[in-house]
């Protein structure tokens, strides 16, 4: 479990960092705010959400490339684009050079306009028991062969995701981001944090500084950026050219275009009022039992209701019973019975302030 960080001072509109287009080889983002891959949250329905929601650009789950090479259909179904005519990235994870490169093949023959490869995940399973993700960090040499295999193999840029380093002595994200271009990488992500630390702490942006120093690339920051505010923190303390944001999105798809539009035009934008985000998370439910069938979906479904719902009255009570139910009526039901006299007597939607201090709750699946 991963503590919330403490708030950045607030700046005005003037001293809020403006961002810039970039260009990841052909392709143009021109606000580069990124919804993060994660586990069991960005699948397809959240990612076309949020693209809906005006993001300007979303990346899968991790996708395992051996299960891809595989052809297992539930990674393949994984790795399905938005189709909403932006940017999608698709990320994938392995240790072995050859199966990467087959993967990133069939990731770009389902439409995927750029490839990620995930040098940071720092879960156990992957990190100790594939020696892929944020395990590669310690093997520059394999990490290597792996970048100019899927370099070599795919006619689309090719991104990376890593940490600093696997602990705080061996922060070698600035050399890894260097071999990284010279393989011809295209971006480079960066998550604030080792390994070692898994979600725990605070993410280090200042840090990032080193690696935006070290290439001529374009370097996103991403780590602990639950905020419009934050964002604009992190870029002023990295001098990176864009933000990646994670957990900050739970139960906020429209975290993503809200922050852009603080970057891009200083406008701070409110956050929907409690009817809009009924109807949102509405669309999210049945999209969510659209595409992974109804009892996979309710049960899938269940964290992002207690995402969506937190903060506001009687959201505990209401988060116990949602949990317990069965069917998509008797979720809906509820859903209902909590929403709809709140939007009736005027309850305000939950405000950044308690999001920041809450978020510490359920958040290990953090990006």
């Amino acid at each position: 479990m991963s503590t919330a960080p403490s708030s950045p001072p607030v700046s005005s509109p003037a001293e809020t960092p403006r961002l810039k287009p970039i260009m990841v080889g052909p392709i143009r983002i021109d606000a580069p705010v990124i919804l993060a891959p994660m586990s069991g949250v960005s699948d397809l329905p959240f990612r076309r959400l949020c693209r809906e929601l005006q993001a300007p650009m979303v990346v899968s789950e991790m996708i395992a490339s051996q299960a891809m090479v595989r052809e297992n259909r539930q990674t393949r179904k994984m790795a399905e684009v938005d189709g909403f005519g932006g940017p999608t990235s698709v990320q994938l994870a392995g240790c072995d050079p050859t199966v990467m490169a087959e993967a990133a093949k069939l990731v770009v023959d389902q439409g995927a306009a750029i490839v990620d490869i995930n040098f940071g995940c720092p879960v156990k399973k992957v990190a100790i028991g594939q020696q892929a993700g944020s395990a590669l960090m310690r093997d520059e040499i394999g990490a290597a062969r792996i970048l100019e295999a899927v370099v070599k193999a795919v006619p689309v840029p090719v991104t990376l995701k890593m940490r600093m380093g696997w602990d705080h002595s061996s922060l070698n994200a600035p050399r890894l981001s260097k071999i990284a271009e010279e393989c011809g990488i295209k971006l480079i992500t960066v998550h604030g944090r080792t390994r070692q630390m898994l979600y725990t702490g605070t993410a280090d942006w200042a840090f990032v500084a080193r690696v935006k120093a070290a290439i001529g690339l374009p370097v996103i920051v991403n780590g602990d950026i639950l905020t419009p505010e934050h964002a604009a923190e992190a870029l002023r303390q990295s001098g990176a050219d864009g933000v990646m944001i994670g957990r900050g999105c739970y139960g906020r798809p429209w975290l993503l275009a809200r922050t852009a539009a603080y970057l891009t035009t200083g406008e701070d934008l409110p956050e929907p009022d409690l009817a809009t985000q009924y109807r949102v998370l509405l669309q999210h439910y049945h999209s969510m039992l659209e595409h992974h069938g109804l009892h996979p979906g309710v049960r899938l479904a269940r964290k992002h209701l207690a995402w969506y719902s937190k903060g506001l009255p009687g959201s505990a009570e209401f988060r116990v019973a949602v949990n317990r139910a069965e069917t998509p009526e008797a979720a809906l039901a509820l859903l209902a019975e909590f929403y709809l006299p709140l939007i009736e007597q005027g309850v305000e939607a939950v405000r950044d302030s308690y999001r920041e201090a809450g978020e510490a709750e359920g958040d290990q699946l953090a990006a």
